[in-house]
């Protein structure tokens, strides 16, 4: 699996809720120009509070279709196709607004808000470099700019950015937020652990591991690691790396390989790669979605095994994810013919008081084929959770427990633990 964070998506996923509560409150707020709002005005505000946005827009084109005119409307269904992600519309809308308004701010964070979402950096950065000169102490201006110099790769221009937006809203969340990540911006992660399986019909068997994962840039990560294992009376060393690019800021291929020493209880050699896009939703049911897709190759002394999975990963509201895997395996021995196995599973992950954040799992015909054990036959059912909590900034504990039912009555409980520290 790709060891790495995504960190554009995962920024854009953060602020854009924000950013549409935020059109949500102009929405409600901005005044009239030049006249003093209108029936069709007050009734759009009362359906956009109860969160019917479709309703409001069928008033504001009410109002537009009699008078086509009205550029406070224009700026409503400007707004309110924003909302509901129709952005080159919305663009349109904010563009027809600031031919006769070039100063309007409002409209301008608007219109850069559109291009932002649609991956229009240079754009977005554009139109806020002129709100910023209109209005050099609105917070909002200058928090937007923040995100897109952020995006674009610009980090000490959007740290003193943000600075500027506590200059002036010392409260400001989303700055205070964005200062504590630089403060955090770490380059590397080191990771050392231990997992043991106690099966019912054999006696326990132990491994150890190191890793370091390492984000050089916004393109470019690496991991290096290595694992000791001792199983069924045999020791193992296996050495792994991969190389993850983000050619967009929205997808990613990652390709690696690990090898080992000659023995009977992992595979010698392997071979994997990964491709994989983010998407964003702008609904209140999901915040975004990592899809990927991997094939992954094992040869052991005397079997192989050649995996094609996919992998989606599902951003709830409130900090929940949801992961899904479905994977096909096939597998050969010396002297037999090859053999097709399908195995799936699924991951709830929820934030815990005090620092801590938890998972459950459930895997049926699951395989990862890191170990002997797990080729040849089918688990009939994994199911078990975890547990990761924060000692510091940047160290955490991780745990798992995990329960395997595989056939014959035959039963594997495994436990493992994980320190990691950020440097």
């Amino acid at each position: 699996m790709i060891a790495i964070e995504k960190k554009s998506s995962y920024r854009i996923r953060q602020w854009f809720p924000a950013a549409c509560l935020a059109i949500l409150f102009f929405v409600s707020t901005v005044p009239a120009r030049g006249e003093a709002s209108d029936d069709w005005e007050a009734h759009a505000r009362v359906e956009v509070q109860a969160r019917n946005i479709d309703g409001a827009l069928a008033i504001v084109d009410r109002r537009l279709a009699q008078a086509p005119d009205d550029l406070e409307a224009h700026g409503w269904r400007g707004r309110l196709l924003a909302w509901k992600g129709r952005w080159q519309e919305s663009e349109g809308e904010f563009r027809h607004v600031l031919e006769s308004f070039p100063n309007d701010v409002d409209i301008l964070t608007g219109l850069a808000d559109v291009l932002l979402w649609q991956q229009k950096w240079q754009d977005s950065l554009q139109i806020l470099d002129r709100a910023r000169k209109i209005a050099p102490s609105d917070p909002e201006v200058l928090v937007r700019r923040a995100r897109v110099l952020s995006l674009l790769g610009h980090s000490p221009e959007a740290r003193s950015e943000y600075q500027e937006t506590l200059k002036f809203d010392p409260a400001n969340h989303d700055a205070k937020v964005a200062m504590a990540e630089f403060g955090q911006n770490t380059v590397h992660e080191l990771r050392v652990g231990d997992d043991v399986d106690f099966f019912n019909y054999t006696g326990a068997a132990e491994t150890q591991a190191i890793t370091l994962s390492s984000r050089w840039n916004k393109r470019w990560s690496t991991v290096f690691g290595t694992s000791i294992y001792q199983r069924f009376g045999e020791n193992a060393a296996k050495f792994l790396a991969s190389t993850a690019l983000h050619f967009t800021p929205s997808d990613w291929l990652n390709v690696g390989g690990a090898l080992a020493n000659e023995q009977q209880v992992v595979p010698t050699h392997e071979a994997f790669f990964e491709y994989g896009h983010a998407f964003r939703f702008h609904n209140h049911w999901a915040e975004g979605l990592e899809s990927s897709y991997q094939q992954h190759w094992f040869w052991y002394s005397g079997a192989h095994v050649l995996t094609f999975a996919t992998n989606q990963i599902v951003y709830l509201p409130k900090n929940w994810t949801w992961t899904l895997a479905i994977a096909g395996a096939r597998s050969g021995f010396d002297g037999t013919s090859v053999a097709w196995e399908p195995s799936g599973w699924t991951k709830l992950g929820f934030p815990l008081p005090r620092h801590v954040s938890g998972n459950v799992f459930y895997a049926v015909g699951t395989e990862n084929f890191s170990e002997v054990d797990q080729i040849g036959r089918i688990a009939g059912h994994t199911y078990g959770g975890g547990l990761r909590y924060s000692l510091a900034e940047r160290q955490d504990i991780t745990g798992y427990v995990s329960r395997q039912d595989l056939n014959q009555n035959q039963t594997d409980t495994s436990f493992g633990l994980s320190y990691g520290i950020r440097f």
